[in-house]
Order: C-alpha cells, then structure tokens, then sequence
C-alpha cells in the first residue's frame, strides 16, 4: 500500500469509519489535485502505454477498453463490487465472495482485477454455482474520466478493496457517489506508512473514506489508525481462509503415474537464488534417497527456460514443453501457472519459496490444506505470525541453508509418524482461519441495502 454526503457510523456491530462529504474529498489537498490533473494530462499517452502492455502479454489486447471504465453490463439488483489488484488477492476473495453469496441469494458481485493472470484464475476456480452472479472486469485506469466511466456503468451499491490498493481517484470518486467502502485484509508495512505520514493530508482523506477496515495484523491496524483509519481492527489475514489449490483429476492422475513410488521434494514459489540451493540439496540427498525427484515451481514461470540454463548440469524435464518426469529426471522444473495443487499433492515434503533468499516467504497454508509437510527457510517476515504459530505446533521446520535443507527434507521423507505429525499439526492451524470469510461477510453485509432496491436508489435497473 504505497502513497501514489457523509454516511453515518453505525451505531453497533463492526467496526466503521466515517467517509468524507465529496467536497472534502479533494479540496485543500494539493498532492490530490495534482494527482488528478497529472492522471488527467496523462490519459492521452495511457492508449500506447497499454498496447505495450497488451503486447508484453500483461493486458489482454481485447479487453483494453475495459481500462478506460467502458463495457459495464449492470445486473439488476444489489450489486457488490470487489476489487483485488493482482492473483493473491482475487483469489482471497473466493471465499468471502461465497459466504456473501449464500447470506444474500438476491446479491450480484463485480470483482476487478489489474493482471491478466488474475482474471484467468478467477475464470478458472470460480465455483460452478456462482458464476451466472460474477462479472470480472479489468480495473480502470486511475483517471478521473476513466473512473467515472466505470463507476456511472455500474453504480455498486457497496464497494471492497482487499489489501492495499489505495487509487486516489477511484476512492475518492466512489466515495463522492456516496458508495460505502470496505478495506479488507489490509496491510501496510512500516515503509510505506512513513510515506504516507509525509502527507497526512492525504493520508487522512483516502483512508477515512472508508467506512469499514479490517487489517491483517495488530501492527497493519496500528499504522492504518495513525493515518486516518480510526475504527481499524485486526481479524487476520482472508488468504488463511482460502480453498485447497485445485488438481484437475486427469494431470494429478498422469503425474502419480510418472513418478511411480520415487520420493519428491517440492520447492513451491521459489525466486532467484533459491533453486541452486534447492539443486545442491537435492544432490546432497542423492545419495541416501535412490531415485528422489526434485520438484522446482518458480513464482515466475516464465522463468523456467533461464532456470533450465543455470541448472543445465542436471538432469532435468520442463513442464512447459509438455514433459512429465522420466525414471531419470533429477529436477522437473514446474514453469505453468495455477498447478501448485498438483504439486503439493504429489510430493512428500516442500520448502515454501521466497523464504531461503530475504523476501519474506510465500504462504505456508497452501501446503498445510493439502497435507504435505512445511520445511521454511529463515526469512519468513511475510507470514510471521502464522510462521510461528506451526513452528511453536510442530508444524513445520526452519532450515537455514542447502546443507539443512537435504537433513530436514531427509528427516521428513523417511520417518513417515515426523510427517504425520506435523501435516496433522499444520492442518489444525489452517482450519483454524477458516471462519473468517464468514465474519467478514457479516461485516460487509452492513454496508449494502437491507434488501433490493425497489426502485430509485443507487445500484438500480430502470424500470
């Protein structure tokens, strides 16, 4: 979350912000102004822009007017709209959106994502049920004329933003509409909290726009109330609170076949630097596991070709040409998106990535939901709490390095009562965050009308 009329409070039930009047919304604050007018002189050039995008295979060519705000499609009805930038938090929202579905049967949800990946993964585990009552669209653009576009297309009758997407216009613009304003599973590092301290003027008028803000942790919740969020509370994070990965039957089926009764390993999420490691560990087990696979899923798939190059002294496969494992492949490198599922469920130990080199770590739940045992590197700073409740739980194991890595990995492949354990261990703490979709949803219901508009009001058909 970095800094680029007045509904009441209620009066009972969660926690509640009041939102500014829309003269408030921009007046005396210099930064937003020259924001708006900088997004206003810039929308011009924003066309090439996106072509460039949509060439690089980050915009989808045929959609790039839904960026501009054009292409609503209204249902009638209450309509909720839910907005997550990217792949993690689109997917965060499955649940809440399903525990607001089955409260309200008559509401309608928009759900807007800024990624093409994000759309594509939507589209793919949106469960059956819901989808005749979802519509994704591609956010629009951050300008003033965009966003109006957008908002005047499909007039929701209460907005949600997951995590940190905070765009001055697009807040301020629905909150003018007198549009109620949710942000959940909020985060905000130190870093960017003392960013926006250097404009608390800002700071204030974009946060207190929100009538509802639930944070992912007590520190999030702290630095969101001395920027303006006053009423933020702490609930945890909604990404605990996610379905298993999914495994189409047919590619789980044909990949238990091809590795047959060989031990895996699993390297889930991993960023540069770490698959040397994860490939020296792999030779250090060798030798006292005959015929052990070693499985690389990089965060970046597209990074599977120059992984292939840096690992060229082994014997390796690519997921990507269409490759399964052979009986000698030493490295199967797992460079496709959306099939961590098959993954987890195939090997019999996984490192989460991103937590042997200092980035803070991937989500370890993933792995726990799906029974397979947890080993973590030391840099773990993106999931501290949960880190250390399945480390105090047994849940999970910190390796430091390579060398630790093959003796944990070792340790967990041949004593099946150690795997046993701490996959049972780490499933009680993944069950444990799964109310909170529930409890969010009854937040998020107080924003929206008691019951369909008759007839008049924001959010509804005409006649």
């Amino acid at each position: 979350m970095s800094p680029p009329g007045t509904p009441p409070d209620h009066a009972s039930g969660p926690p509640s912000l009041s939102t500014p009047s829309a003269a408030s919304g921009w007046r005396g604050t210099l930064p937003l102004l020259a924001w708006r007018a900088t997004a206003s002189l810039a929308a011009p050039l924003l066309p090439f822009w996106l072509s460039r995008r949509a060439r690089r295979g980050k915009e989808d060519p045929d959609r790039l007017r839904e960026r501009r705000g054009e292409g609503a499609e209204r249902p009638p009805g209450p309509l909720l709209w839910l907005h997550g930038a990217s792949v993690g938090e689109s997917q965060s929202a499955l649940p809440l959106i399903e525990a607001l579905a089955a409260a309200r049967p008559a509401l309608r949800f928009l759900v807007t994502t800024g990624t093409v990946t994000a759309a594509r993964l939507l589209a793919e585990r949106l469960p059956p049920a819901l989808a005749g009552r979802v519509q994704h669209r591609f956010v629009p653009l951050d300008v003033p004329a965009h966003v109006a576009r957008f908002l005047d297309g499909w007039r929701p009758d209460a907005a949600v933003f997951i995590e940190s997407e905070i765009w001055p216009n697009l807040i301020l613009a629905t909150a003018e509409r007198g549009v109620p304003m949710a942000l959940v599973n909020a985060r905000l590092s130190a870093r960017s909290a003392q960013g926006w301290a250097r404009m608390p003027s800002v700071a204030r008028r974009l946060f207190g726009a929100f009538r509802l803000v639930i944070a992912q942790t007590e520190a999030d919740a702290e630095r969101l109330r001395a920027l303006g969020a006053e009423r933020a509370e702490a609930w945890g994070n909604l990404k605990f609170a996610a379905h298993p990965l999914p495994a189409p039957e047919q590619a789980l089926a044909g990949l238990k076949a091809a590795i047959g009764t060989r031990p895996v390993l699993l390297a889930a999420s991993t960023h540069p630097g770490e698959e040397v490691q994860v490939a020296q560990a792999h030779a250090r087990l060798s030798g006292d596991l005959p015929g052990l696979l070693t499985i690389l899923a990089p965060r970046h798939p597209e990074r599977g070709a120059a992984l292939a190059r840096e690992l060229a002294g082994h014997a390796l496969a690519l997921r990507s040409s269409g490759a399964l494992p052979g009986p000698d492949t030493a490295l199967y490198i797992a460079d496709t998106l959306g099939e961590l599922g098959l993954f987890y469920r195939v090997a019999g130990a996984a490192l989460i990535g991103g937590s042997l080199v200092p980035h803070g770590g991937q989500n370890p739940l993933e792995a726990a939901r799906l029974g397979c045992p947890i080993l973590l590197g030391p840099h773990t700073g993106n999931f501290t709490a949960i880190v250390e409740r399945m480390l105090a739980a047994g849940a999970a194991l910190r390796v430091a390095d390579s060398g630790a890595l093959a003796e944990a990995a070792l340790l967990v492949l041949t004593e099946a009562d150690r795997a046993r354990s701490m996959t049972t261990a780490a499933a009680r703490i993944a069950a444990d965050a799964g109310a909170l979709p529930e409890r969010l949803a009854t937040a998020i219901e107080t924003l929206l009308p008691a019951s369909p508009p008759l007839g008049g009001g924001v959010g509804v058909e005409p006649a």
